[in-house]
């Protein structure tokens, strides 16, 4: 009688026909949503905003790899994602140049000289604006309200006007340094207000969002209970401020106003720099909560999304040290 052997191989033994290319593409149709809405909220200029920092991110992440004689990767949708993100977290009228500084910056020196793909600490997209938004706080911060057709050089919006987005609106008249009356909140949810190219329309992120989900390409646990976190800590802090000193106003308008959304489902959800355990991604959750609310409420500027995900980045070494999984049998108890 033949004898037949049992082949087991090495772990891991769970396969996926899930790839990096795969799950980079799903992201970008994700966003399509989102970038539509954009486009239709601030016109062709908004459109030339994406096309340069996602031509950027792709030239710079394929001139790197060749310089450095390194494989090139830019088929992997991650150059062209970092790009895109990139674009949404900017406002319509900043110049050409800035983006495609900011582009470089993201794919260079927040991404390919720590190693690439997989080996970056924090988000390159937001990295990218964060460091526009330092060096450049004006431009960062030039915001068109309503349909605009903005000239193509950047610095003049027809059909336009300039000035605070809602969220800012919000703040001021919460804080009592402004009067005036409350934005549309419906505009707020569809994205007919001003702002960035992708912070406005909370309708089409959670399109995006929900794509995701059923695509099982993003974990649940981080975007609700980062969401879930900042709304606890809006209402404890309006009730404790709500002693003459503050107006208090319901929480949709800080849940659908900035880059909360975006940043919840898009960018805290990146694989790279998020924790992989199930605990750590609640705590990661709750300190972008904690962190997004302090930056707001505490301080000058009425988003505080992009540094909080930044900051919570450099925290998940520390966070998966503490929240790995002990292996079966270790440690264990003798009774």
């Amino acid at each position: 009688m033949e004898e037949k052997l049992l082949n087991v191989s090495s772990s891991p033994h769970v396969r996926d026909n899930s790839s990096t290319k795969s799950i980079m593409r799903d992201v970008v149709i994700a966003l399509i949503p989102t970038t539509l809405v954009g486009i239709y909220n601030f016109g062709a200029r908004a459109l030339l905003v994406i096309l340069t920092t996602c031509v950027t991110c792709v030239l710079a992440e394929y001139i790197w790899q060749r310089c450095m004689k390194q494989p090139v990767t830019t088929g992997d949708f991650s150059a062209l994602l970092t790009g895109l993100l990139l674009a949404l977290n900017l406002p319509a009228t900043l110049p050409l140049w800035m983006c495609i500084l900011g582009g470089a910056f993201a794919i260079i020196i927040a991404k390919q000289m720590f190693g690439g793909l997989g080996q970056n600490f924090m988000n390159p997209a937001l990295a990218g604006r964060c460091f526009l938004m330092l060096s450049f706080s004006g431009a960062m911060t030039s915001f068109v309200i309503n349909k605009g057709n903005v000239i193509w050089g950047g610095a003049q919006a027809i059909d336009g006007i300039s000035g605070a987005t809602p969220l800012m609106q919000v703040k001021e008249i919460a804080e009592q340094t402004s009067t005036g009356t409350l934005p549309d909140f419906l505009k707020m949810f569809l994205g007919t207000t001003g702002g960035t190219i992708g912070e406005t329309s909370a309708a089409a992120i959670l399109i995006g969002a929900i794509y995701l989900l059923m695509r099982k390409v993003i974990d649940w646990r981080i975007p609700v209970v980062y969401i879930a976190t900042f709304a606890v800590f809006n209402l404890i802090y309006a009730t404790a401020a709500c002693d003459g000193n503050m107006n208090f106003y319901p929480i949709v308008y800080e849940l659908c106003g900035g880059g909360l959304m975006l940043g919840a489902f898009f960018m805290a959800t990146d694989y790279v720099t998020s924790p992989i355990t199930t605990k750590g991604k609640i705590v990661f959750g709750i300190l972008l909560g904690l962190l997004t609310g302090l930056f707001r409420f505490c301080g000058e500027s009425a988003e505080g999304v992009s540094f909080a995900i930044i900051i919570g980045n450099l925290c998940v070494p520390l966070i998966e040290r503490f929240t790995i999984p002990k292996a079966f049998g270790k440690e264990g108890k003798l009774e």
